[in-house]
């Protein structure tokens, strides 16, 4: 019998989806989970990452540490700011998963060290739901179900 000795190969994948790699990096997290577009600039508080837009699906859900997944990105590229400023106050989602990555969110993702995958099959926003346990892998472009 094979012990698995890797705490990333622990947890078994019941399901994985394959997509495009877009931030390099490793992230494990609960799911949170819209159909709505967030913009960084407006949507989120950096201080405190809960989601702060009026009538958003995710108004008052907090981001931190949650594998973030959303449709794309919306809105001013000081997004890609705010998203930097949430890593350095530790109120960053753990990964980013979208169903077509914009430059903002890309960019965002990468100068903050979040992991991100994209384009994923099948479509993650179909496939997951809020509170699933998410594995994803930004290296390799996929995304594991727990």
């Amino acid at each position: 019998m094979h012990t698995l000795t890797n705490a990333w190969q622990e947890r078994i994948a019941i399901r994985t989806l394959k997509g495009r790699p877009i931030s390099r990096g490793q992230a494990e997290g609960e799911a949170l989970v819209t159909t709505q577009s967030i913009s960084f600039l407006g949507s989120i508080d950096p201080a405190t990452g809960i989601v702060v837009e009026k009538g958003h699906e995710l108004e008052g859900k907090d981001v931190t540490g949650k594998v973030l997944v959303f449709p794309s990105g919306k809105g001013s590229t000081v997004g890609s700011y705010v998203m930097y400023q949430l890593k350095k106050n530790k109120t960053a989602p753990a990964a980013v998963i979208n169903r077509s990555a914009e430059p903002i969110v890309a960019v965002g993702a990468i100068i903050s060290d979040i992991p991100m995958v994209d384009s994923t099959e099948p479509d993650a926003i179909d496939t997951i739901r809020t509170g699933d346990r998410v594995r994803v892998d930004g290296t390799r472009g996929t995304v594991d179900i727990l």
